[in-house]
């Protein structure tokens, strides 16, 4: 009988992680090109860029490291 290989559940978290890190990343950079109107307080440290670029940094860490083919190869 064949075995199938499974897919580590971290891959598909290293994926949630990076397309919501270019989501906001992205949204981030918008607002710096076109400030608000009336920006919140603390606009200025620009969380969200912060935030998107750990975000997509580390689900590409989790991408790398747990990769659908390593699995494969560890059987």
């Amino acid at each position: 009988m064949k075995e199938e290989a499974s897919i580590s559940i971290w891959f598909f978290v290293g994926i949630a992680l990076a397309v919501n890190g270019a989501l906001i990343l992205g949204a981030g950079l918008y607002e710096l090109v076109r400030p608000l109107e009336n920006p919140p307080v603390l606009y200025e440290l620009h969380a969200s860029i912060w935030w998107g670029t750990l975000l997509l940094v580390i689900g590409a860490m989790y991408c790398y490291m747990y990769p659908p083919s390593r699995g494969a190869a560890k059987r």
